[in-house]
């Protein structure tokens, strides 16, 4: 029996004659870089809103997201969405505080937030303004804020006090996180997220500022690091999903709200899930005999916010635009009786 190859233009013919087209290539074609690793909880979610966006434009726009360090370092992706390296970037502000002390303080209002909710609500109030007032200038644009809930801090020592803090050998990113571990006694370590496994694995820290329990657990850190502190107290990094601000400025109305419309969606997708995943490693932890998570009590949470609304001020007065991020946290917080 011969089997016979239809012709290119037999098969489109049919096609045409059925109300069916050839596969078409999107109108827009986007890398975007996050933060983690592939295989990160945080990251397969970011993956899969991005695959969203392509069903929700009808193949229009395709975004492919990338792992930290796939095309730039963590550092680095501000200036590549600049100058078209890549097209966008979802990562923590924080790591562009050498530019601008502002994107660290936007990015981490370090023990600012009882909650991520309060967070994407601040976002929605002022904070998407004075950001991308603030990233204006270097070619991006915000679509939409996002962030974890409260990171957990792993460490191969047990922490139950703020006073333990003092020398401990702790990750953290450049930024107000940094300077806050400094104020309360710690050593912090300037490493990308991408090493945490390796630096706890060698000792060379003791601890780390590193996401939530679940990306560390998913990552096997607990294995080097067995005194998780949880529930998080500290840290809740803001996610920029941002874009080349050029192509943002050029997209059709329809498709600059379907962006906004998907990542704010994304945002909250992401909070449910990843606490519903921090709860379920939580339980699993608690039955590792080998694990020990640590619940600081409320008096110590109460003396590291102090610590962290000194370094507030200390930040405020860096520039004009870290005062004005101050002065609308700070309103925020007063006007719901939490400052």
């Amino acid at each position: 029996m011969s089997h016979l190859k239809m012709p290119s233009l037999l098969i489109t013919g049919t096609m045409m004659m059925l109300g069916l087209t050839p596969a078409q290539a999107a109108e827009y074609e986007w890398k975007f870089q996050a933060s983690e690793t592939a295989g990160e909880p945080s990251f397969q979610i970011k993956q899969e809103w991005a695959d969203r966006i392509e069903t929700m434009t009808k193949g229009r726009v395709s975004i492919e997201m990338l792992p930290i360090n796939a095309v730039v370092g963590p550092t680095e992706t501000l200036q590549a969405v600049s100058s078209g390296i890549l097209q966008g970037h979802m990562t923590d502000p924080s790591y562009f505080s050498g530019q601008d002390p502002a994107f660290g303080m936007i990015g981490n209002l370090v023990g600012a937030w009882n909650t991520p909710y309060d967070f994407l609500e601040f976002m929605k109030q002022d904070g998407a303004a004075l950001y991308n007032e603030l990233a204006s200038p270097y070619g991006t644009h915000l679509i939409s804020a996002a962030t974890f809930p409260l990171e957990s801090i792993p460490s191969t020592v047990k922490v139950d006090s703020i006073k333990a803090f003092k020398g401990l050998k702790i990750r953290a990113p450049q930024g107000m996180v940094y300077n806050i571990f400094e104020r309360i006694g710690a050593t912090p370590v300037n490493l990308p997220g991408s090493e945490v496994y390796t630096g706890l694995e060698k000792g060379v820290i003791d601890a780390a500022d590193s996401t939530v329990l679940s990306n560390n657990d998913a990552m096997g850190i607990h294995e080097f690091a067995p005194y998780p502190l949880y529930p998080g107290f500290h840290s809740m990094p803001m996610i920029a999903v941002s874009i080349n601000k050029d192509i943002w400025d050029g997209l059709p109305n329809d498709l600059q709200t379907t962006l906004e419309t998907a990542f704010d969606a994304m945002a909250y997708d992401l909070i449910a899930r990843l606490k519903a995943q921090d709860i379920e490693a939580l339980a699993r932890l608690q039955k590792d005999p080998e694990v020990h998570p640590v619940d600081l009590p409320d008096s110590e949470r109460k003396t590291f916010r102090q610590a962290a609304e000194q370094e507030w001020k200390v930040w405020a007065g860096k520039n004009e635009m870290t005062q004005k991020i101050f002065d609308a946290a700070n309103s925020f917080l007063v006007a719901r009786g939490q400052l």
